[in-house]
């Protein structure tokens, strides 16, 4: 090796952001693994690199001693003095045995050397630029798919897409388009493994950050959010300026905002409602977009008793316990939800209900 080679290095430095003396220090490990191997020596050696003009030796060392028992590994005391007569007792002599043709083996040394560490030095650039991203939407394209992935480019790496992280309305083919969600940033030893998801309830929630400015402001904030992927959805979410309206800014002019989620979901039903602390409000928003006409909270056994008209009991309830299912989750409380003919049955007297309690939400099909 040369001036080349140094200046190569440093090349390597200013553009991968490998220091120069770590990839020196690398490839001079190396070399003493290679020397041995291909001289077949078990002696205890040191390689130099020059940092200047890229020469390389070959030390031998050996330890000083009074009886040389292994000559690969130890000096006599007379014979260390032939050679500096300062050397005492367990000093360490080191002595050149730079083979002839050793330049050939150490330059292919150190082109893999140097290759496995600007290909470490990448995966590590690339983990470092992802695990930032976890729990984040990223966008890619579709490369290929087997029996248990599908695998999406994000430019400098692969993510892998579980087929059971798809939403049952998720079809794609090759070269489309896609926005996931990041739920998994590993550093392997085949190097960075990045796992995406279509289903995560955070998906629905960076959407909406993505698309509603009052949100990524902070002015408007989800709460919560509940989702059967690819069925329906809920969010909660709430204003820390009175002057806003929550639900709203996230339905945006002519309900653009929220149908580019709905359109991004595949047709996903989306019901946004207002937070409020106040259980028996909140409870009767979450259940939109059924009507509801009295909550009773039972806070010893976070238990919301919901009574709606009876024409609306299958609506509240939705698809297989869908709407009622999702209330719950958003809410974080059970709901146990009667008709106004069911409660009459259990209260043993008529109930009169004037009005439906005012709803603060909307539902998005």
């Amino acid at each position: 090796m040369n001036m080349d080679f140094i200046e190569a290095l440093s090349e390597i430095e200013r553009e991968k952001g490998i220091a120069k003396e770590v990839l020196i220090d690398a490839i001079e490990a190396a070399l003493i693994s290679s020397y041995k191997r291909n001289f077949n020596t078990a002696q205890n050696v040191r390689v130099d690199i020059n940092r200047h003009t890229g020469l390389i030796k070959v030390y031998a060392r050996k330890t000083v001693v009074d009886d040389v028992l292994d000559p690969r590994l130890e000096i006599s005391l007379d014979a260390s003095r032939e050679i500096n007569a300062n050397y005492q007792l367990n000093d360490i002599v080191e002595i050149e045995v730079t083979p002839r043709d050793f330049g050939r083996i150490a330059a292919q040394t150190a082109k893999q050397v140097v290759t496995q560490r600007i290909r470490e030095a990448e995966r590590g650039l690339i983990y470092n630029a992802f695990v930032d991203k976890e729990e984040d939407i990223v966008t890619g394209i579709v490369q290929r798919q087997d029996v248990r992935n599908i695998y999406i480019d994000l430019g400098k790496i692969e993510a892998a897409l579980p087929l059971t992280e798809l939403m049952p309305t998720d079809k794609f083919k090759q070269g489309d388009r896609v926005k996931a969600y990041i739920t998994k940033v590993e550093n392997t030893t085949k190097g960075p493994q990045i796992i995406l998801s279509r289903t995560h309830p955070g998906l629905l929630k960076r959407l909406f950050e993505l698309e509603v400015p009052e949100i990524f402001d902070g002015v408007v904030e989800i709460r919560s959010v509940a989702r059967e992927a690819g069925f329906r959805s809920k969010i909660a979410v709430y204003s820390r300026n009175p002057e806003v309206d929550p639900v709203g800014s996230c339905v945006g002019p002519k309900g653009m905002r929220v149908q580019t989620i709905v359109g991004e979901l595949k047709g996903e039903k989306i019901d946004i409602v207002r937070w409020i602390d106040q259980v028996d409000v909140y409870v009767a928003n979450a259940l939109s977009p059924s009507k509801v006409l009295e909550v009773n909270v039972f806070e010893a056994e976070k238990m919301a008793r919901v009574i709606v008209p009876d024409y609306q009991l299958s609506l509240a309830i939705g698809i297989k316990g869908q709407n009622a299912r999702l209330a719950a989750k958003l809410t974080g409380w059970k709901i146990d939800i009667k008709s106004e003919t069911q409660a009459e049955q259990e209260y043993g007297r008529p109930r009169t209900y004037t009005e439906e309690m005012h709803q603060d939400s909307i539902s998005i099909d």
